[in-house]
């Protein structure tokens, strides 16, 4: 593949908040970005050179757009894999490339995978109906966690199961879909790794991130991760062991646990950039937005370096109580606070409206300051 340069047109697939900050990268970079969404006014239509108004399983548009574009990719991982077949039979070019998709569209198979590799994994089973459960009863512990096989995400799709009775909540709420079990592990810390590889096989790896979540949605990143260098190092051959055995173009990222005991368990992959990586924007010399446009267009991959010490991203949540954003003014009255709104109209409850950014030379103080700051944006 040789490289595509600007002013070349690239093609997004999905216009969320993901979609607008890597149409945000690609522009700067002289690119032009046509975005496929059903809703024109998305976070991601907002800013880019146009908008083809449809569903990303509509093939038909899908072509319409590949029509348009140099080079394909994409912000969701529940884009249909028909379509990026339909897209390919066009002599289209969509990364990262449909096996990664379609690896990380089911969670048996991405468990499956991650295990060929000799990868430690969350221990799971595949559970289809209640029967099932009854059958493998005796491998079962509880906590654990039911989810649906394919799609979910910020803790939809998922339900804690802390007895049998949970387990048969789970299954009529899922209405016949494939589940999966996996158990509940005792980790010390929740980590996420960041890989971009081009086309050439050059790989750049993101400082590790450590995250927390609330009610099944990332709340707080802090960079660099605590954790040993042993770990981190360990990390670090996860992520491109996998990246190499896909033959990745293009840029995502791998969740983890980390144990006690300094173990690491792949959680799960994200065939995109991922929450965790919003701090790169302000703190690294390349996002992960700009690395990606550059790793799909086969350019040469960007520094990972941080340009500060420390950071920790804070993401901005509807609570379903108003759509004005109070305390903004105040905030950004500190130096060092980076503020980014995704341009959403409706704070629903749990959606994600924007984040903030805390640069710091002491990751102590910076996880303090992103607490008080936090607390002065209300809705309203």
């Amino acid at each position: 593949m040789t490289p595509i340069p600007a002013p070349a047109t690239i093609g997004m697939l999905g216009g969320g908040q993901l979609g607008r900050m890597f149409t945000i990268a690609a522009k700067k970079m002289g690119y032009k970005v046509i975005v496929l969404d059903p809703d024109k006014e998305s976070p991601a239509c907002q800013v880019a050179d146009g908008c083809i108004e449809a569903e990303l399983d509509d093939s038909q548009k899908a072509v319409e757009l590949a029509q348009k574009c140099d080079v394909i990719t994409y912000e969701f991982e529940n884009v249909s894999i028909e379509v990026i077949g339909e897209i390919r039979r066009h002599n289209k070019k969509i990364f990262p490339a449909a096996n990664l998709l379609e690896i990380s569209q089911h969670r048996i198979k991405e468990k499956d995978f991650v295990k060929s590799l000799g990868i430690a994994v969350t221990p799971y089973l595949k559970i289809k109906t209640a029967g099932d459960f009854i059958k493998l009863v005796n491998q079962i512990s509880y906590p654990s966690i039911i989810k649906t096989a394919r799609g979910g995400y910020d803790g939809k799709g998922q339900w804690v199961v802390k007895k049998y009775e949970d387990a048969k909540f789970a299954f009529a709420q899922a209405s016949g879909k494939t589940l999966i079990y996996e158990k509940m592990v005792d980790f010390e810390k929740e980590i996420s790794a960041i890989c971009a590889r081009n086309a050439k096989g050059d790989v750049a790896i993101y400082p590790i991130c450590e995250n927390s979540h609330e009610n099944g949605i990332l709340h707080m990143t802090v960079v660099p991760a605590r954790i040993s260098t042993k770990v981190e190092k360990k990390a670090r051959q996860i992520i491109k062991k996998i990246a190499v055995a896909l033959d990745v173009v293009g840029l995502f990222c791998v969740e983890m646990f980390v144990l006690k005991n300094g173990a690491i368990l792949v959680n799960e992959i994200a065939p995109r950039p991922h929450n965790s990586g919003h701090y790169s924007i302000d703190a690294c010399e390349c996002s992960q937005f700009e690395q990606q446009a550059r790793a799909v267009c086969n350019l040469e991959l960007g520094s990972t370096k941080m340009v500060v010490d420390a950071a920790v991203m804070v993401n901005i949540l509807g609570v379903g109580l108003g759509d004005n954003l109070v305390g903004t003014q105040e905030i950004l009255k500190n130096k060092n606070v980076r503020l980014h709104m995704y341009g959403k109209k409706q704070a629903r409850e749990g959606r994600k409206m924007g984040h903030f950014t805390i640069l710091s030379d002491n990751l102590t103080n910076a996880i303090v300051l992103a607490q008080k700051i936090e607390k002065k944006l209300k809705w309203e």
